[in-house]
């Protein structure tokens, strides 16, 4: 490469920059190094970085550098480096889990140079993992269970207020339990959950967005018990993963859903069916307990 070349090249990279810190504000700007191969590796690597009008990542696969411009008032490297090494790539903070990297394209899965780099954060959640796993090897009753994630604590306690507004016909009251469930999800920071449940809560987060919106916007009770199907199912991916602090019960109506059927969460065994309320309270029945 000429130095023609190097100045067009470093040009351009200034310019990318510099339009992504115009669209993102509050921008901050770093250097981090992700580890890569290719123009595929670049593909999957700021796309799993960036977040539109939050977060713009740039990565050069020659020197493995990457430039992270984004809002430091709603995001931080370490959640834009954890959602990269959950995408299957390396970094100076976070290493992607195994399985993940395993199934990188070949041309993708580069030296695992940064395995002696683990982060405490990475360390810490495997040993909180480990520790469970060997409380629960010796007996259920001894058993120490994780603390619940506060923020996620207030999203599951949004949701069976919503629940219960559904029980009792009340349009209002759903609407309003919807809007709080929408707020408690939209404060909670991935980058501090722990590697497991941030996997489920990048899957899910989208739906469980989408169907508080849905509700928090109609009083139409029938519509109501429609999103809630979906969400209903995003929550109980999400509540499965990072538990609750007492035993949760999933809930299956035969008769809901146009005789599909349909599950909810409940913090009580006794049905009270959400989709029919009054019409048709113990209609159901519980086919699993999460605790």
């Amino acid at each position: 490469m000429n130095s023609i070349q190097r100045i067009l090249m470093a040009i351009t990279l200034l310019l990318s920059v510099t339009i992504a810190g115009a669209q993102i504000k509050n921008a901050t700007t770093e250097t981090v190094k992700i580890y890569g191969n290719c123009g595929m590796c670049k593909t999957t690597i700021e796309t799993a970085g960036n977040l539109k009008k939050v977060a713009k990542v740039e990565w050069n696969k020659d020197t493995k550098m990457a430039t992270l411009t984004y809002d430091a008032t709603k995001t931080s490297q370490d959640e834009i480096l954890k959602r990269i090494a959950l995408a299957g790539y390396d970094n100076d903070k976070f290493l992607a889990p195994d399985a993940v990297y395993d199934t990188l394209h070949g041309c993708c899965q580069y030296e695992r140079e940064a395995k002696v780099a683990v982060s405490t954060t990475i360390k810490m959640e495997s040993a909180a993992t480990e520790n469970h796993a060997n409380h629960n090897s010796h007996s259920d009753s001894t058993a120490i269970k994780p603390p619940v994630d506060t923020k996620l604590k207030v999203v599951f306690d949004t949701y069976f207020l919503l629940k219960d507004a559904l029980v009792k016909t009340d349009a209002k009251a759903a609407a309003s339990a919807a809007k709080d469930a929408l707020t408690a999800l939209n404060a909670v920071r991935m980058g501090e959950l722990a590697m497991d449940v941030h996997l489920v809560w990048m899957k899910e987060m989208s739906g469980l967005m989408a169907g508080a919106k849905s509700i928090s916007e109609t009083q139409d009770i029938k519509r109501q018990r429609e999103f809630f199907i979906s969400f209903s199912k995003s929550m109980y991916e999400l509540i499965k993963v990072s538990k609750y602090e007492t035993p949760v019960y999933l809930q299956f109506c035969p008769m809901a859903n146009g005789g599909k059927g349909a599950n909810w969460l409940s913090k009580e065994n006794v049905i009270k069916n959400p989709y029919y309320g009054s019409q048709m309270m113990t209609c159901g029945k519980t086919i699993e307990t999460i605790q």
